[in-house]
């Protein structure tokens, strides 16, 4: 009974072990719209669209730097608001009612 049960084990292994699994990546989505940002404060700020009730963090714009975001999860026309805020917490600043399609630029402070 012993022996059974043992090449019972081995052969339920030997199969476990020879399946093939397949991982793959998601194909990467390039957004159909974006925000160029210019940040002219002497500090970083951190980016962020508000659209559809969730707002999304884009990144850190680096100071007195601009650089062209691709904002995903949006449809070109949709109306958003947009908040840039300092690296320090101390001040924010935004913008209601954009409607992105293509290429926003929005100039901060």
């Amino acid at each position: 009974m012993r022996k059974l049960l043992l090449a019972v084990l081995v052969m339920v292994s030997a199969a476990a072990c020879s399946r093939k699994v397949e991982v793959q990546t998601a194909p990467s989505v390039s957004s159909a719209v974006q925000l160029k940002v210019t940040n002219t404060a002497a500090q970083a700020v951190s980016v962020y669209v508000t659209g559809g009730g969730s707002e999304i963090f884009l990144k850190q714009v680096a100071p007195n730097s601009t650089e062209t975001l691709p904002v995903p999860g949006i449809a070109p026309g949709t109306t958003v608001r947009l908040r840039a805020m300092l690296a320090d917490g101390s001040r924010s600043y935004t913008r209601d009612g954009v409607v992105l399609n293509d290429v926003f630029e929005w100039r901060v402070p």
